[in-house]
């Protein structure tokens, strides 16, 4: 997802960078991540930038789903059938979240099934079509693996479910945002934009106005709409359109239906709008999950999730998006309104 929100928050659709903005990129969570920082000097933005990045790099090795860290020895050990798994304060916060959301969400927003997610070949760098047998599949949709089998207390996880198998990558690029923006605030930053391949998350302003971010088209180049993302607030996109392979004519992508266990095949996008709130970078990963997932609950989602707006492309290419986020948006091309439905 990066491509889209390369052009949401960073080409920013803004008119270009001025003299004291400072761009600081770094390559983390598989996709590019960009800090922009205005009204400080250079060296002091890049202080503040460096401080995100090296927060970033534990947060990537602890969370991975398939490389070594902290996340993938929880994953073993649960495949083990430990009862008692010591785990980081940070992880176990973590973990009682996203088991919160996941209930919020009817179990949704799923991040249990990663055996799931590395059957349709996405526990790699690199997409390409995959073969198994169908009784795989059959058999892991059997076990059922859900947030609810988990317990945590304290900083110990125990599982009743071995086939449990954490992948945190739907919440930890939110978690990310909310870090980051802490960190910036700390380092005495008022104006920045954090960027992590599609989902951002804003600071204060850009040169006296709201940060003006785009969101991108899923079969088209470029930006379709323009939003103005003021101070506090995010916004994130799912899509089918960068974590995909394509076979037989059909599009295979990374987010997985948890009642079904096959990919999402009835959407191109989902973006979402969150209004200021503790876990705003969070929702802004996790929210848009449910409603590609079940398109068809959209509405009930966003308000069960806590979400101000959004906006959906369906497989058909249709557009539908709620009063609020209608409200805020420019269409850029006439074209595009005039496919835009709106849901009350």
């Amino acid at each position: 997802m990066y491509r889209w929100l390369c052009l949401l928050g960073l080409i920013s659709l803004c008119g270009g960078c001025q003299p004291d903005s400072t761009h600081s990129e770094a390559y983390v969570f598989g996709t590019l991540v960009d800090v922009q920082i205005d009204d400080l000097s250079e060296a002091k933005a890049q202080q503040a930038s460096q401080a995100v990045f090296a927060r970033y790099q534990q947060l990537h090795q602890q969370l991975h789903a398939w490389q070594a860290g902290e996340l993938q020895q929880l994953n073993t050990a649960i495949t083990q059938g430990n009862s008692s798994i010591p785990v980081s304060h940070t992880l176990a916060d973590l973990l009682q979240h996203a088991q919160q959301l996941s209930v919020q969400s009817g179990g949704l927003f799923n991040p249990a099934i990663g055996q799931l997610i590395a059957l349709w070949g996405f526990h790699r760098e690199q997409f390409s079509p995959v073969q198994f047998a169908p009784q795989q599949l059959q058999r892991l949709q059997a076990q059922r693996p859900a947030m609810t089998d988990l317990t945590i207390t304290k900083d110990v996880v125990a599982s009743r479910n071995r086939s449990v198998k954490m992948d945190l990558g739907g919440y930890a690029k939110g978690y990310a945002l909310d870090e980051g923006m802490a960190i910036l605030k700390a380092h005495g930053v008022k104006n920045a934009l954090i960027n992590i391949g599609g989902n951002v998350m804003a600071l204060g302003q850009h040169h006296g106005r709201a940060w003006r971010v785009g969101i991108q088209h899923p079969r088209q180049p470029g930006a379709m709409a323009a939003l103005d993302l003021p101070s506090g607030w995010a916004i994130g996109t799912s899509g089918d359109y960068q974590r995909y392979y394509m076979k037989d004519g059909m599009r295979y992508c990374h987010i997985i239906d948890p009642r079904t266990g096959m990919p999402v095949q009835t959407t191109q996008a989902v973006t979402v709008l969150i209004a200021p709130q503790g876990h705003a970078g969070v929702l802004s990963d996790v929210a848009s999950k449910p409603m590609f997932i079940a398109p068809e609950q959209a509405s009930a989602l966003a308000s069960t999730m806590g979400v101000f707006g959004w906006l959906m492309v369906d497989q058909t290419g249709k557009i539908s998006l709620n009063p609020p986020m209608q409200q805020r948006l420019t269409w850029l091309h006439p074209e595009t309104a005039r496919h835009a439905h709106l849901v009350e």
